[in-house]
């Protein structure tokens, strides 16, 4: 089919258009190249060295792959370009990557929050609103978080995939039975523009017959697919600082270099991780099993496992000799919660799940020590606070 990977530049869009074009699609992506920049801002870069994104596509046709196209865009901004975009290519799909994804950046000014809600939820809107301008039967594979559910108590219920059946009570005593979005409970101004964007899907899929499947996914670990390891040009990302270094990453590149994990508060926090490869699994199996015409939006929790912060920081100082450090949390939340989450539909659909042994470990801890000298250790703390007395609190440990 031919495919837009929208955002497909960035940590978790490269190895997915990589692996829907090793697929054999038709794979074009549009991006504006912001992630880059705000590299620049935040004087920080990958620890992994990453080529442009002319190199990467260069690199992709030269080793075999079959050829991937880009186009410079901003969907946020640039309606009219996005819609004759649309008319022209005719795509079968569109994979929606194309959001601001750090939770710590979102929450860092007053000027990251605007800039978070602005590209998010007008680049989400832009595109359901060209779509349905357009005149196509387009299918939407939207990467969204499992934090649009919170990460309160759930009181060991099993959240299950995007939609709860709920009693309502009537003034009468009498009840009527009725299936909902599961309620939302963001934890950051990121996360509220995927809430958002769950409510923007419901309207135009109940209004417009946009065809939508909104997979909710987890923390992501590792760097780099089978794809993306077939040539040093095709390397992916690999953030470890404190805005947008995901945790488990951080913990193994912190081990690498010989710098205590950071953890934050009491390392009770339970978070739903997946690898990158099966994160590019996941949006495959999306895309060859759409929804039908009139269906429903789908929702799949995109996750293969479960853990407690401090519980991984024990088995990664375990395997590789690290010290643990526990420092205040700059983060707004629970001491502590549970997450069981319902993840049968891509099981369902051959998900084999990558789970967190040893080897795969060992591997991130390989790359991040191969590339140990270009990491700027005064970029590892995260000081983006959620409140005043979350930050006060950095300051002052």
């Amino acid at each position: 089919m031919k495919v837009l990977v929208l955002g497909g530049d960035g940590f978790c869009g490269w190895p997915c258009a990589v692996n829907l074009a090793d697929q054999g699609h038709d794979v074009l992506i549009v991006d504006n190249l912001s992630r880059r920049k705000i590299d620049v801002d935040l004087e920080v870069e990958s620890l992994t060295p990453i080529t442009s994104i002319g190199e990467r596509l260069k690199a992709w046709e030269e080793i075999g792959g079959k050829p991937m196209r880009f186009v410079h865009m901003d969907i946020a901004h640039e309606y009219q370009r996005l819609l004759d975009l649309l008319i022209e290519e005719k795509p079968d799909s569109v994979v929606h990557f194309a959001e601001q994804r750090a939770a710590p950046y979102s929450m860092k000014s007053s000027a990251t929050k605007r800039y978070t809600v602005d590209n998010n939820v007008n680049g989400t809107h832009n595109l359901l609103a060209a779509i349905v301008e357009s005149g196509q039967d387009i299918h939407v594979v939207h990467l969204g978080t499992m934090g649009v559910y919170g990460y309160g108590s759930h009181r060991g219920a099993t959240i299950p995939e995007g939609y709860l059946k709920v009693e309502v009570p009537q003034p009468d005593g009498s009840r009527f039975e009725e299936e909902i979005l599961h309620p939302a409970s963001p934890g950051s101004v990121y996360h509220m523009t995927k809430t958002l964007d769950q409510l923007l899907f419901l309207y135009y899929n109940k209004n417009d017959k946009v065809r939508i499947t909104d997979l909710h996914q987890g923390i992501v670990w590792g760097t780099n697919t089978d794809a993306t390891d077939r040539d040093p040009r095709l390397t992916n990302r690999f953030d470890y600082d404190g805005d947008y270094g995901t945790v488990l990453n951080r913990f193994l590149m912190q081990a690498a270099i010989g710098y205590p994990l950071t953890v934050h508060g009491t390392g009770g926090q339970t978070r739903a991780f997946i690898h990158i490869r099966d994160s590019v699994k996941c949006v495959q199996l999306a895309l060859e099993n759409p929804p039908t015409q009139g269906e429903r939006v789908k929702i799949f929790n995109q996750m293969t496992e479960s853990h407690q912060v401090g519980e991984l920081a024990k088995k990664v100082a375990a395997l590789t000799g690290a010290q643990v450090n526990n420092l205040p949390n700059p983060r707004n939340e629970a001491v502590e919660n549970d997450l069981i989450v319902d993840n049968r539909c891509f099981i369902e659909l051959g998900l084999n799940p990558t789970t967190l042994d040893d080897g795969l470990l060992k591997e991130v801890v390989e790359i991040a020590t191969r590339y140990a000298d270009r990491c700027d250790r005064n970029r590892i703390l995260c000081t983006s606070a959620w409140t005043k007395t979350q930050a006060q609190a950095i300051a002052t440990a």
